[in-house]
């Protein structure tokens, strides 16, 4: 069986399928199942939210999509653990993690599997979730079927760094409980409205607008890197995003980089932060691209 070493040091299995135990399948479909019914819960909330709308509610909706989103999943999952784009402190890192683990998109060990899994196998048919298998498979479909993606890209060994790590083992095991406890607490503080706009709304708004990543920014926009793949810069889905994100041709020509706008005007809210962090001693080894390697990867210069 021929083997891949990865940059972090995990051996890959290369064309084999991986066997699932009858028992495995069953707790996959299980969380689907579940997974479903929450997804059609959020959305009951959005059509009822206007009828719970209160100025506090919609404040809780935005303080927590910003945390959630742009710095937890954004800032946290994607730069700081799966690309290792920076070094924060640990009690900031974990932190960070915990509010990522609030956009209810999977623990970070799940998240940066996933995540690494689709860099390593980009717009690929081992791609988790390229748009080669069609805009919704991209989308939304592919977070169904947990057990398809297993097969294809392996047992998720790819996240030993984090597997080592008592914390993030602990949010594994723990992640349902957190999110219910979100909203026990919210249901508490502000009673309806505040549940309605800070988790269905909310976990709604930072589903899609991180969707619209592996879907839209895949397909349609511009590439003014050569990055090699079909990912592109899409400035709408950076303005519904508010992550940086949108600039995702960006991300693959330098995925090492902790800032994803590269230009001036490209709006990168996850970088301005990181800064705020660097210049507080926060923050630390942070990677961006030189003027050089721009350049070298400008589509104006191939």
């Amino acid at each position: 069986m021929a083997m891949q070493v990865t940059d972090y040091g995990v051996a890959q299995p290369q064309g084999t399928e991986n066997e699932l135990t009858p028992l495995i399948r069953g707790l996959d479909y299980f969380w689907d199942a579940t997974n479903l019914g929450i997804l059609i819960l959020e959305h009951i909330c959005v059509l009822a939210a206007p009828f719970y709308f209160t100025w506090s509610a919609f404040w809780v909706f935005v303080i927590l999509s910003i945390l959630t989103g742009p710095i937890g999943v954004s800032l946290s999952y994607h730069r700081n653990l799966s690309h290792k784009s920076l070094k924060l402190t640990k009690s900031l890192e974990y932190l960070f993690a915990y509010f990522g683990l609030h956009a209810a998109q999977g623990d970070p060990i799940f998240w940066v599997s996933i995540h690494r899994y689709h860099h390593q196998f980009v717009d690929s048919v081992k791609d988790p979730h390229s748009p080669v298998e069609g805009f919704w498979f991209s989308h939304i479909i592919w977070t169904f079927r947990n057990t398809y993606i297993w097969e294809k890209c392996g047992n998720r060994n790819n996240v030993m760094d984090l597997q080592k790590q008592a914390y993030y083992r602990f949010l594994q095991k723990t992640m349902s409980l957190h999110i219910v406890g979100l909203g026990l607490l919210l249901y508490i503080a502000g009673g309806l409205p505040h549940l309605i706009y800070g988790m269905g709304v909310r976990m709604a708004y930072v589903h899609h607008s991180f969707f619209f990543i592996n879907s839209v920014c895949h397909i349609w926009g511009k590439r003014p890197y050569n990055s090699k793949d079909l990912s592109k810069n899409n400035w709408v889905v950076n303005l519904i995003n508010l992550s940086g994100e949108g600039w995702h041709n960006n991300h693959h020509a330098f995925e090492f980089s902790a800032r994803v706008g590269l230009e001036w005007w490209q709006l990168d809210l996850p970088w301005y932060i990181i800064k705020l962090l660097e210049s507080l001693g926060l923050a630390t080894d942070v990677k961006v691209p030189s003027e050089i390697q721009k350049l070298k990867m400008s589509v104006k210069n191939q």
